[in-house]
């Protein structure tokens, strides 16, 4: 059996995982995303190495409150985060 080339829909590019990292190492990427951000990391040692540094830092940063921050960081990191898509 012949199978097709995945159209250009189906592939996952970097920028895309980026933006679903957390998804997926949270488990609740949806299947279809899942799998093409997995075939992605077959094909893509950069993206493979981020997944993997985005899990070594959630990890370690598992334990870190809401409140161990304090306000005024807090409100930095939000708008930095809130601004990074118009980038």
């Amino acid at each position: 059996m012949e199978s097709t080339p995945p159209s250009p829909h189906d592939e996952m590019v970097c920028r895309e995982l980026v933006e679903v990292v957390t998804d997926y190492l949270e488990g609740t990427l949806p299947d279809e995303d899942r799998r093409r951000l997995e075939e992605h990391l077959r094909e893509c040692p950069y993206c493979a190495t981020y997944i993997e540094q985005m899990r070594q830092t959630m990890e370690a940063l598992g334990t870190l409150s809401a409140e161990s921050i304090a306000p005024q960081t807090r409100r930095e990191l939000l708008e930095v985060f809130r601004g990074w898509r118009d980038r």
